[in-house]
């Protein structure tokens, strides 16, 4: 028998979230990495356990399997740990949310993204790090003011069902006195500055923000200024540190909603993570 190196031996950590949702994937996913490689199999109950297997996993290469909100975990307990730089983290999308996955260049399905931990290559990736040492891997977005009320609307005009439970409650519950009109969480004003530089200021509406990393070591900026009868043009800037201050304003960093803030300032790290992906994705 050919010894296993130790660099080739899997620390195959799997969500809980995953084996409940899709526990015909996560099967695939075992059977094949463990034919390729030595493993050993951790199945954490909850966060704490899942912390604790990862930073018992010695000398083993990690393998998560499970969901975008599983992938970001992982990576920000590496982060926290100081652990990330010296780590090449391999995922198997399974779950019902996998777009930043596969964004990043995993592929879809258990046999083929677990063909990439075993065959693939590490590709070194840059990480956005808010000033509260919050990670970042895809985008931050803040929406355009009211959209959470808009969105509401949409929703029950195409659902005739729901427009009726809602009279009936009405005509149920007691009426109580109107309350206060107050804002949805989003932002109206905002100051957004690049490497120092004043893209917009708090004197212009904006309908929303939008950030994500660009060319190595640079993140991308988009603001989509609010405009009356034209559509304005979006103002757009490159660079490494981005700020944006105002009234207090939610955002969306991956999967998650943050907020509400007054301020917050992403850096980009450069190749600041490693990810094992197929050889024609890192190409």
């Amino acid at each position: 028998m050919t010894e296993v190196a130790t660099s080739d031996q899997l620390l195959v950590l799997i969500d809980p979230v995953a084996r409940r949702t899709d526990g015909e994937s996560v099967r695939i996913a075992k059977d094949v990495l463990s034919a390729g490689a030595a493993t050993k199999v951790s199945l954490p109950d909850g966060p704490e356990e899942f912390a604790r297997a990862l930073r018992r996993r010695g000398s083993r290469r990690p393998v998560l399997v499970g969901d975008d909100r599983a992938l970001l975990r992982t990576v920000s307990l590496l982060h926290r740990h100081r652990e990330l730089a010296g780590c090449a983290l391999s995922v198997v999308p399974v779950g019902q949310a996998l777009g930043l996955a596969r964004s990043l260049g995993v592929p879809p399905g258990p046999v083929a993204a677990a063909r990439a931990v075993l065959d693939g290559v590490e590709r070194r990736l840059d990480l956005l790090v808010d000033d509260s040492d919050g990670v970042v891997l895809g985008a931050v977005g803040i929406p355009p003011l009211g959209a959470g009320r808009e969105e509401a609307r949409a929703g029950a005009a195409g659902r005739p069902w729901l427009r009726t439970c809602q009279s009936l409650v009405r005509t149920l519950v007691p009426a109580r006195p109107p309350r206060s009109t107050a804002p949805d969480p989003g932002p109206s004003r905002l100051r957004v500055e690049v490497d120092g530089v004043t893209l917009v200021d708090l004197d212009q509406p904006v309908q929303g923000f939008s950030l994500a990393p660009g060319a190595p070591g640079v993140a991308e900026v988009e603001v989509r200024p609010a405009s009356v009868g034209a559509e304005a043009s979006p103002l757009r800037a490159a660079g490494r540190t981005v700020t944006v201050s105002g009234a207090h304003f939610r955002y969306r960093a991956d999967t998650v909603v943050s907020g509400p803030v007054r301020t917050r300032t992403w850096t980009v790290r450069e190749a600041a993570w490693g990810l094992m992906l197929p050889v024609a994705a890192t190409r």
